[in-house]
Order: structure tokens, then C-alpha cells, then sequence
């Protein structure tokens, strides 16, 4: 490229311009009342209408406007012009069309608008996971603004499928409260027929350097990890989960979560979520009616009844706060993980091993639901974006054709039987499945912290269902200097790891996913266990703790451990009750009372600092949610405790300055 070539273009074809054009024909149809009572937005919003080329005559349609991830420059025929982020957001404009065309059948005027979202798949163990949860804050503000920016739209669809797009377009649309909203669940990408699942393709490096696995072996195997070009990872990630939980709030039409992308019935849903927007904007139904308290409770439950992601305890409590509901505390979620049974068995908790789509083939949500239901854990009597009570979908769907065919598709493509993958409670019972989440406390975490309990290798819990392991830190001030430890062979069975330094203010809360699924995927990392104050993946399985609080860099006691100190770990994955305390060094034992006040009297671990290259941006994030109330408050922006802080501040500077 030069100037010369800019300026001295060979293409004719440049030079034939029009300076103006005769314009759309028709005419606007305005009435005297519009003119003199409207405000000029609205009325300039038509001509801005007719200009883009809709026909005039069908300008005062009820108009709808649908959000969408998507990402990427897809050509007609699939091929990729310019590749998007991720699977997941590649494929929703195909969902987003189907809408757009349903609700201009039933004369409405569709709009579209976008805001795309990052993968946290492709950002693991980069600078880029710096970014990923305030994204999620960030896309939830630019979501209800440009709602906001539509003064005359009637209703909004979201569609959106992965990690944080989904969780931010949940969370603007709860904040929605006076207009139907419903979200359009993105779906799921097939597996390959022979090969690895998309969580675990993401250990291969891991894998090879422990040389379990050939160079030749990881070049194929991560060719083929994602068998279709559209949707969210195969296990029940943070992606897989947030599709759940839209459904269990009554955000999403039953059975919506988890459909094969770009397939007939994945389009279908977009179609008849367009049809149930405008049912719902008829009816004067609202986000306030859908979203409520029960809600709320009844998407914890089905979290709980899937398995989900720990990610979701920072999501939910912030879909809470945006519907202006209660949000739920941990010991709410305690005693929802304690009386709800896990019933689904998909990667990665096992015991056996489905992809995704299996679940929505064996019936998804609503089979999950009428397992629920008989044994009294939902609230049956709240509405749900069908217009219908929740109750009322069950009995619908307990006798549909939809139900009986899809299972039946299940064991005829894949030779599994539904109730395999959507079991019974005493099926679940008999095949040992725990309950999802635990909550563990110490010395070492005050404030708490989060285990995906249920999914710790069996072979390593005892019979009483507890889960046992007292061993010597090592310690790691980065994510980046724990890996380089597992690649390199530094870390052997019977390990305690702690990574510190990767809660907001170090690193914006960080997944440490190549962490916890290398762990996963080696042979010897059911021995290892892992405490750390960053997140996990959704995905993430075995014996590893995070979102232990305080976080290091707020002083919490996490950041004072040193290599060789003695941990002691307890998970009771049938009671879901544990402890993490430091208990002394080698030749000094202490109590875990005396360790509090050991670690009390020790400074931070010298190496810890946030991470040099962490944005100003998430700098800031790290700092508003910390004044509204942190990890366990969901991360949200609370205005009212952000000015009060702000105008303290300002109050004391002045004081200060006029002393």
C-alpha cells in the first residue's frame, strides 16, 4: 500500500458518483395528532425508516427490537469472510433474522442492534482474561442504552449464548422492567464424532508437555473439537448454564436452552420467541411480572439440578439486582444445593460424560423441571414469557409430541436413553450423583469461598462422602507461574497449589481454567488440589477452591501463605460443608484457631502485586464493584453506595484541604 496507489486507483468504477438521489416514494403516514403532539424523534425515526428502505406504508407496526452477540462477517453460504471471536456468537444472526422476519410477517417493524463478546476459551492465560468479567458489565450498560436510545420500540429479544454476552444481556433485560423482554437462547455446537469435547482440546499443551499425549494426536484432535461452526461449548460451562438458567427464570421459552445451532429447530425458537414477544407486548406482560423473587429461587434450583457453573453465583445475584429482586445470599444457595438433587449427568461432572445437546435431547429444562416439581422444589404459580404460568408449561409439555419425539430422536441417533442423561432422583441417587456446590470457610478464607464439589474424581472421596487432603503449599503469585509449574513437571501428586493475586484487583477476577482443567486431564491431577482467589471456569472440575475472600490484594489471608505451609482441606460433598486452614509447618503444627493468628501477624507474600499489565479499565471496574459489595454481591454497580463512597471522598478532601 502507498500513496500512490490510493491516489492513482486503476478502477474506474470509483469515479461514478451521484451527488443525490430522488429519495424512497411514498409518503410517511403521519396524522395532525402525531405532528403536533409527538416529539421530533419519533417522526424523524420514520423518515430514518423509510430511508433504510422500508415501506412506508407499514411504518406504524409495533416495533420490536432484537439484541444480538453476534460476531464475525458470515457469508450466505457460511463460509467465514471475517471470522468472529467464538463459535457462540458466530451463527445468532441466522436466530436473529428468523426473528426479524417472524415479527414483519405479523406487521410489526423489527429492528437490530449489537454488541459483540469476547471468548473466554480463546483469552484463558492471556492479558485478555483481564477483561472478561467487567466486559460483562460493560455489554449489560451498552445493552439497556441502546434500549433506551429506541424511545418507540415495544418489546426486546436477546439473543445471545456464551459466557458473559449471555449473563449481560440477561442482566439489561432484567433491567428492562416495564417492557417484554425474552431471551433467545444461542445453543450448542455439536461434538465430533471421534475426538475431544471443547473443554477438554484446551489441555492439549498440558497434556503434550507431560508427554500424555503426541504432537500428532493434539494437531488433530484440536482441529476437530468444534463440529459445528455455531453455539456454545459442548459441556455445561458458563455458556451451557446461563442458556439454563435463562430458561429457569422464565426469560427464554421451555425448552430453548442448549438446541443444536443452525439446525431447523434452533431457527424455530427464534421464530416463536418473536411470536411470544409480541404475545407478551399484547397482553401488557413485562419483564417486572416475569422476574421476580420466586423466579429467582426457581433458577437457582435448576442450576443446582444441572450441575452449573460456580460463574453463576456471580450472574445471578446481578440479574437479581438489575429485576430489583432479593438477591440471594450463600446461605440461599447453601440450602438450595442441600434439598435440590443433581439429575442431569453432561460434561464435565459426569458420571457419564454427554455433550449438551444430549440433554436438550432428552428434554432440556422441562423434563429437569417435572422431576423438580414432584418433589415440590418450584414455585409453579409464577409466569413465564409464554404468557402461562410455569405450572401450566409443565402440563403442556408432560403430553407433548415435541417431548415424546426428541427423546425418542435421542436413543435413535445416539443410542442413549433419555433418562440416562436426565435421570430420576432415584436414579441419581443410585448412580451416587452429589449436589453441585460447596461452600468451604477457614482461616484461610473468612469470608468464604466456592467448590464445585460434585465434581471431584469419586476415587479420591471416602465412603461417608468426604473428600480429605492435607499437604504442603506451593505457592504462585500469577496463574501464568502455576502453569509453567504443571508444564514443566514441578508439581507432583499430592500438591496443595495456591494461586494468589487473581481476585479483581489483581487480575479482574480471572479464570484460571488452565489451571483447573489440566488438573482434570492429567493423570496424577486428582492428587493435586488447588485454592486460589480468582474464578473458574464453568467447566472446571476436581478438588480446586476459588473466589476465596478476601482476595490476596485486599489482605486476606490467602496472600500470606508460603511454600511449605501445611493446608488442610475438607469437602463433605453429601452434607456440602468444608473447611480450608492453614495448620502450621512442618515440625510446628498449629490449630487451626492458632493459624488465624499466625497468618494475622504475617505481611502479604512479597512477590504479590497486581498484574503490571491489568487496564485502567478493569482498575476501575475492580474498584465500583468493590464498593458495591463485591464477588459476593455479583460484581454490579450499586449507584446509590458508589456516590455515597464518592461524595464521603470529596467530603474529606475538602476537610483536608481547608485544615
Amino acid at each position: 500500500m502507498s500513496l500512490n496507489v490510493i491516489f492513482n486507483s486503476a478502477d474506474p468504477g470509483i469515479y461514478n458518483i451521484k451527488t443525490h438521489a430522488e429519495g424512497p416514494a411514498g409518503a410517511l403516514p403521519l396524522t395532525p395528532e402525531m405532528l403536533v403532539d409527538s416529539p421530533s424523534g419519533n417522526i424523524f425515526g420514520l423518515t430514518l425508516n423509510a430511508g433504510m428502505g422500508w415501506d412506508p406504508n407499514r411504518l406504524l407496526g409495533t416495533e420490536v427490537l432484537i439484541l444480538g452477540t453476534q460476531g464475525g462477517i458470515r457469508a450466505e453460504d457460511g463460509r467465514p469472510i471475517a471470522l468472529g471471536y467464538h463459535t457462540g456468537h458466530w451463527e445468532i444472526g441466522l436466530q436473529m433474522r428468523a426473528a426479524a422476519e417472524t415479527i414483519a410477517k405479523e406487521n410489526g417493524v423489527p429492528f437490530a442492534a449489537y454488541v459483540s463478546d469476547p471468548c473466554d476459551g480463546r483469552s484463558q492465560g492471556t492479558t485478555g482474561m483481564f477483561d472478561s468479567l467487567p466486559y460483562r458489565n460493560d455489554a449489560a450498560m451498552v445493552f439497556r442504552r441502546l434500549i433506551r436510545s429506541l424511545p418507540t420500540r415495544k418489546a426486546v429479544i436477546g439473543v445471545a449464548t456464551c459466557d458473559k454476552g449471555l449473563p449481560a444481556m440477561m442482566i439489561a433485560l432484567a433491567a428492562t422492567h416495564h417492557l417484554p423482554t425474552i431471551i433467545v437462547p444461542g445453543g450448542a455446537t455439536l461434538p465430533p464424532t471421534h475426538g475431544e469435547d471443547a473443554g477438554k482440546i484446551q489441555t492439549i499443551g498440558a497434556r503434550f508437555a507431560n508427554q500424555e499425549l503426541s504432537l500428532k494426536e493434539a494437531a488433530e484432535l484440536g482441529c476437530r473439537a468444534c463440529a459445528s461452526p455455531g453455539g456454545g461449548c459442548q459441556f455445561l460451562g458458563t455458556a451451557g448454564t446461563s442458556q439454563v438458567v435463562a430458561e429457569g427464570l422464565g426469560m427464554a421459552l421451555p425448552h430453548s436452552a442448549l438446541a443444536p445451532s443452525g439446525q431447523e429447530v434452533w431457527l424455530d425458537i427464534a421464530r416463536q420467541s418473536a411470536r411470544a414477544a409480541l404475545l407478551m407486548q399484547l397482553k401488557g406482560l413485562t419483564t417486572k411480572d416475569i422476574i421476580t423473587d420466586k423466579a429467582i429461587e426457581n433458577a437457582m434450583t435448576v442450576h443446582a439440578a444441572f450441575g452449573g457453573s460456580t460463574n453463576l453465583l456471580l450472574h445471578i445475584p446481578a440479574i437479581a439486582y438489575a429485576a430489583g429482586c432479593k438477591a440471594p445470599t450463600v446461605e440461599q444457595w447453601m440450602a438450595i444445593n442441600r434439598k435440590v438433587p443433581r439429575l442431569v449427568s453432561v460434561l464435565p461432572n459426569g458420571p457419564d460424560y454427554h455433550p449438551t445437546v444430549r440433554a436438550f435431547m432428552a428434554g432440556g429444562v422441562p423434563e429437569v423441571m417435572l422431576h423438580l416439581r414432584k418433589l415440590g422444589l418450584l414455585h409453579e404459580d409464577v409466569l413465564t414469557v409464554t404468557g402461562e404460568t410455569l405450572g401450566d408449561n409443565l402440563d403442556v409439555w408432560e403430553r407433548s409430541e415435541r417431548r415424546r419425539r426428541f427423546r425418542e430422536l435421542l436413543v435413535a441417533c445416539d443410542g442413549v436413553q433419555p433418562d440416562e442423561v436426565i435421570m430420576s432422583p432415584e436414579q441419581a441417587k443410585a448412580r451416587s450423583l452429589t449436589s453441585t456446590i460447596t461452600f468451604p470457610s477457614g482461616n484461610i478464607a473468612p469470608e468464604g469461598s466456592v467448590i464445585k464439589s460434585t465434581a471431584i474424581d469419586a476415587s479420591v472421596v471416602d465412603e461417608q462422602g468426604i473428600y480429605r487432603h492435607t499437604g504442603k503449599a506451593k505457592v504462585f503469585t500469577s496463574e501464568k507461574a502455576g502453569i509453567r509449574a504443571i508444564k514443566h513437571g514441578e508439581i507432583q501428586a499430592g500438591d496443595m497449589m495456591v494461586v494468589m493475586g487473581g481476585g479483581p484487583s489483581g487480575t479482574g477476577m480471572e479464570e484460571t481454567y488452565q489451571l483447573t482443567s489440566a488438573l482434570k486431564h492429567l493423570s496424577y491431577g486428582k492428587f493435586v488440589s488447588l485454592l486460589t482467589d480468582a474464578r473458574f471456569s464453568g467447566v472446571s472440575t476436581g478438588a480446586c477452591i476459588g473466589h476465596i475472600g478476601p482476595e490476596a490484594l485486599a489482605g486476606g489471608p490467602i496472600g500470606k501463605l508460603r511454600d511449605g505451609d501445611i493446608i488442610e482441606m475438607i469437602i463433605d460433598r453429601n452434607q456440602l460443608v468444608g473447611s480450608i486452614n492453614f495448620i502450621g509447618t512442618e515440625g510446628h503444627p498449629l490449630s487451626p484457631e492458632e493459624g488465624a493468628v499466625e497468618l494475622a501477624n504475617r505481611p502479604l507474600h512479597p512477590e504479590l502485586r497486581a498484574h503490571p499489565d491489568l487496564p485502567d479499565d478493569t482498575r476501575l471496574w475492580a474498584a465500583l464493584q468493590a464498593v458495591s459489595g463485591g464477588t459476593w454481591a455479583g460484581c454490579i454497580y450499586d449507584t446509590d453506595k458508589i456516590l455515597d463512597v464518592i461524595n464521603a471522598g470529596l467530603k474529606a478532601l475538602k476537610e483536608n484541604n481547608s485544615n
